[in-house]
């Protein structure tokens, strides 16, 4: 049996109810993205419409851990939620600000300041619907 030349960890902790922090570890490829992927369709499921995605541990991301990124964050847009990358490696950040993702999904670099960009966005969102 072979065995992932990449292995990838997700650990997944909830700091509220409606928001979950997916911390990642390893490289996000080709090879990881399914995996990582499937955490966040479980979390979706589960009513989660705030992911915050810790890539502190992610040296490495191709295409394919983008487009996950933007998938997820297309599916939460309208629930309202929000998709944020938190503290990603230099070669993840770079991948991110020369594909234009880093301006469409926020990145922070700690989760106290996701989770204020969250409580902002629900305020805001409060806002309009009582208007």
């Amino acid at each position: 049996m072979p065995i992932a030349q990449n292995p990838l960890s997700v650990e997944v902790t909830l700091p509220r109810e409606d928001v979950a922090l997916l911390t990642v570890e390893g490289y996000l490829d080709v090879d990881t993205a399914t995996e990582f992927q499937h955490h966040l369709a479980n979390q979706l499921h589960h009513g989660r419409r705030h992911f915050l995605l810790d890539m502190s541990a992610v040296p490495f991301m191709d295409s394919s851990g983008m487009n996950i990124i933007l998938r997820v964050y297309q599916e939460v847009r309208d629930l309202p939620g929000s998709v944020h990358v938190i503290s990603p490696a230099p070669a993840v950040q770079r991948i991110l600000d020369l594909t234009g993702v880093s301006i469409t999904v926020p990145v922070s670099w700690s989760v106290d300041e996701a989770l204020a960009l969250v409580d902002g966005q629900q305020a805001e969102t409060e806002g309009e619907a009582g208007a």
